[in-house]
């Protein structure tokens, strides 16, 4: 009865759990996919990829109350092969007033492809470092949802970016190639210092706040961010925010968690993020220490459900928990590592749902860990086929890069499972030295890399798991044979099924609890190769019960353990069939099975029948909704799940 109350208790609590935690991450997933909306089909210029990138000087004049920019941008860069131009991408609405090298002014043409291009006055040989400013001004164009938006919060003025992945063209001159980080940026926001009704507007944007200098009625605010950054991930944003604190104390040099938040939602935001020191001690624990210490993190809310991971200042639509883990999480991967393509989007999505996952195990239990994995796992396994890794062909969609039951929820449990096989040890060895690989810190990396590191890292050959979990499709189901043949022994057999052809058989470890009759529990992990495949186990006690993946460590559905008398009966399985069911049920049972009594139970664990065997059961007059179907046999106690309809 304990078990079947443990049972009815995680059957109540994953469905409470599971709606709220969908609540999240679907808000998470929607604002990342509608953030990349009508921008996928950028691909990175060819005309840009003669030079390197060192770094910006951004001078950005804006008002929060006009869809209107104007400014001017300083690029260092260095030729990567002799070059007479040098090509910018501009979004062509935006208008380009001269350009400047050392005082000289350049001709320059804007041409329908939405780049600058402009002409050199000699030639600039390779490796040569060189500079030049553009001042341009436009009225960027916003979808609704592009990369520059005016808007209004409580009928205050507001204006924010996020450009992921190739919106940044549409505000300000760059090269939006993927993997060409800049070294480092100034960034200053020249805005009006009140709003219209007198409130002072506060700017915000990456790195360290170096100071506000007022002239007249303008604030110019000046950020410096000193790491390397893709283009994609530079955001400004103003209004009148409250602006508040919280210290992380990183072994002895403490920086500061800034939170720029709406003025009527201040008090709801100071009740939600707090626990962001909490998540980021975490995380320094498992990893390393927070990438961008010396400059900040911190919070800046706009006009979305979701958030947007700008380095060291997320956008933020809420302070949930789950928001603020996820988006911190691709501080360390996303932003310090970068996915090298679309293809590899689980590096940066996988990762900081994983993450977000191990927060609740570090900080809610692993009772809750577990419901966290089996919704998850329920997500993955609502379709059969799919795989992590994003085929080339399906660069170009949207829905399917930021697919949250494959590229989310399928890579999050690739890790775990990945973490399962090697040992937390190892495991989180890995992540670290992946962290601090010279040839991807702070720059970028493909699934072949990261796996490169993995076997590294462990001595494993780690082909067959990655081609069945990252490259491949689907999920398999088993079919879980037991029965003691005496005191001192447990047979095992285990059988699968595949949902997709791409995979032959998913090798994995088949975690198992084994029940005793007196309370015992043995956990179990089985190393299953091969399709059938018998195990023999010693054990002390007699057995109940043998559960299959109880903290849902596996990617599986349906699977089912059926209790087996003797070696001979293993081929006559245990059933209760149809399921669901609305007015009765068969039982199929080994004909060596006795079964002296059958107890029924809703999910409140309530008894609603005490009847003797019988192989149909009648349920008609209970209730709709999950019952678990309790069989006193002679060998112990089976409990089923039944859904009445």
């Amino acid at each position: 009865m304990k078990t079947l109350l443990s049972l009815i208790a995680l059957f109540i609590t994953v469905h409470t759990f599971g709606q709220n935690y969908q609540e999240t991450f679907n808000s998470i997933r929607e604002a990342e996919a509608k953030a990349a909306l009508n921008r996928m089909a950028f691909r990175a210029n060819l005309n840009t990829g003669n030079y390197d990138v060192k770094y910006h000087r951004l001078e950005f004049n804006v008002d929060p109350t006009q869809a209107q920019i104007s400014g001017d941008v300083t690029t260092y860069f260095e030729a990567k092969s002799p070059m007479n131009q040098i090509t910018f991408d501009l979004a062509d609405n935006m208008t380009v007033s001269q350009v400047l090298q050392r005082g000289t002014p350049l001709t320059f043409s804007q041409n329908t492809n939405d780049e600058l291009v402009i002409n050199l006055p000699v030639t600039q040989n390779t490796g040569v470092l060189d500079s030049l400013t553009i001042s341009y001004s436009g009225n960027p164009v916003s979808s609704g949802f592009g990369s520059f938006e005016v808007n209004q919060h409580n009928g205050k003025p507001i204006l924010w970016t996020l450009s992921e992945p190739y919106g940044a063209k549409g505000w300000w001159p760059c090269k939006q190639d993927l993997i060409d980080k800049i070294d480092n940026i100034d960034v200053y926001i020249a805005s009006p210092q009140f709003n219209p009704d007198g409130d002072p507007y506060v700017a915000v944007s990456n790195g360290l706040e170096m100071g506000q200098v007022i002239t007249g009625g303008t604030k110019t605010t000046h950020y410096r961010h000193q790491y390397p950054i893709p283009a994609y991930l530079i955001a400004i944003a103003v209004t009148n925010y409250s602006v508040y604190s919280h210290q992380v104390l990183n072994n002895g040099n403490p920086f500061d968690i800034v939170n720029y938040v709406y003025p009527e939602n201040l008090a709801s935001a100071q009740a939600g993020t707090p626990v962001t020191v909490d998540i980021m001690n975490l995380f320094a624990n498992l990893f390393e220490e927070y990438p961008f210490a010396n400059e900040k993190y911190g919070h800046a809310q706009f006009g979305w459900g979701g958030g947007m991971e700008h380095t060291t200042v997320s956008f933020m639509g809420s302070f949930g928990r789950g928001l603020i883990a996820h988006e911190l999480a691709h501080q360390w991967f996303g932003n310090k590592i970068t996915c090298g393509s679309w293809q590899d989007i689980w590096l940066n999505e996988g990762f900081a749902t994983y993450l977000a996952g191990l927060t609740i195990e570090n900080l809610d239990g692993n009772s809750n860990f577990t419901i966290w994995k089996r919704q998850t796992v329920n997500s993955i396994t609502s379709q059969v086929s799919g795989s992590v890794y994003i085929p080339a062909v399906d660069t170009l969609s949207v829905g399917r890069v930021f697919n949250g039951r494959l590229s989310y929820s399928k890579g999050a449990m690739v890790l775990h499972m990945l973490r399962k096989k090697l040992g937390d040890a190892t495991f989180f060895q890995g992540l670290q030295n992946y962290l601090n690989d010279p040839d991807h810190a702070f720059d970028y990396a493909k699934s072949a890399d990261f796996i490169d590191i993995m076997e590294t890292t462990s001595g494993e050959d780690l082909s067959e798991f990655f081609s069945d979990w990252l490259y491949n499709e689907g999920y398999p189901t088993y079919s879980i044979l037991w029965n003691q043949p005496n005191a001192t022994e447990l047979d095992v057999r285990i059988s699968q099924t595949q949902s997709h052809p791409s995979v032959s058989y998913f090798e994995a470890p088949v975690p198992l609890q084994v029940l005793g009759t007196q309370g015992e529990v043995l956990d179990l992990v089985l190393n299953n190769t091969t399709n059938n495949e018998q195990f023999n186990n010693a054990i002390n006690f007699t057995v109940s019960d043998v559960l299959f993946d109880p903290e849902s460590d596996l990617i599986s559905r349906d699977t089912t353990v059926q209790l087996n008398v003797t070696e001979e009966s293993l081929e006559v399985p245990f059933l209760m069939f149809p399921n669901p069911a609305s007015r009765t049920v068969n039982i199929q049972k080994p004909e060596s099975m006795q079964i002296n009594e059958v107890r029924i139970y809703n999910a409140l664990g309530q008894l609603l029948s005490q009847k003797q065997f019988t192989r149909v059961i009648d349920i008609s007059t209970f209730a709709t909704g999950i019952l678990f179907v309790q069989f006193q046999t002679n060998t112990g106690v089976i409990t089923k799940s039944l859904l009445k309809n």
